[in-house]
């Protein structure tokens, strides 16, 4: 593949956005391709907001997706979809878990969710949009719905010739590979 991908994924610091990029970069590397990754923490660890971008292809010289220029855009929140679609190229496509986060000034009533998050992106944008944390729940581990929404993405771009088992096997908490592979599988039916 010459043309450099690019692919973003957004969520709230917690859902797994960095280890669903983790192990989609591993994937793309053991499948040849020159990965970029650039991750950024806004006090993930308090709820803020967390944003992985992946850049690859045959040569790739920088990690940074500049706004119209994601192929694909995961988001883990819908508010997160929201802010961040500007990023999505023309004919791109987003991939949303159906799932709301409070933030802080949401939480303390300075401000409301946002309503019609869904109908505003599917006017605007390809858009495919489930319910990955209940998929996550009905297979037995909420904390998996990162998995959930990696094995959309991965069937959304159309990826051939990786062995997802194997890269998640490697990348997940020893214990939980199993139920991160069905997690992932489930995902890839979504899209």
């Amino acid at each position: 593949m010459k043309e450099v991908k690019n692919i973003l994924l957004v969520g709230v610091g917690g859902q797994g956005t960095i280890l669903a990029s983790k192990i989609l970069s591993m994937g793309l590397l053991e499948a040849g391709y020159d990965v970029k990754m650039s991750e950024i923490h806004g006090m993930s660890q308090r709820g803020g907001n967390v944003s992985t971008q992946i850049r690859f292809g045959e040569k790739v010289y920088s990690p940074i997706i500049g706004k119209g220029e994601a192929d694909v855009i995961v988001a883990f929140e819908k508010m997160e979809a929201l802010r961040w679609i500007e990023y999505l190229k023309e004919g791109g496509k987003m991939v949303i878990n159906d799932f709301e986060i409070p933030s802080v000034p949401i939480l303390m009533g300075a401000a409301k969710y946002p309503q019609g998050i869904l109908a505003d992106l599917t006017a605007k944008a390809n858009v495919s949009v489930f319910e990955a944390s209940t998929i996550a729940e009905q297979i037995g581990n909420s904390k998996t719905m990162n998995i959930v929404l990696l094995g959309a993405l991965v069937k959304a771009m159309n990826i051939p010739g990786i062995d997802w088992e194997v890269v998640i096997r490697a990348n997940v908490k020893k214990g939980f590979e199993d139920i991160n592979i069905r997690a992932f599988q489930e995902g890839m039916k979504q899209v």
